[in-house]
């Protein structure tokens, strides 16, 4: 499943390999791509393993703020 998050709080590149790596620890996500310029977070996971939910948790946790979006 691929899921888009969004935020706007993305102040500056280094925040890409926080964000990635910190979705990339989470059990059943395959892959997670920051684009700076635009806010988006895609993020590719197993929905039965990891919802919603505990993405934007897990964003949140390394200090960002993030909201669902439609591709």
């Amino acid at each position: 499943m691929k899921t888009l998050l969004r935020s706007d709080e993305l102040t500056c590149p280094s925040c890409i390999p926080k964000i990635e790596k910190a979705l990339g620890r989470l059990e059943g996500v395959t892959g997670a791509t920051v684009h700076f310029n635009t806010g988006r977070i895609e993020v590719e996971h197993d929905a039965d393993r990891v919802d919603t939910e505990r993405l934007r948790k897990a964003v949140r946790e390394v200090g960002y703020d993030t909201r669902v979006s439609a591709f």
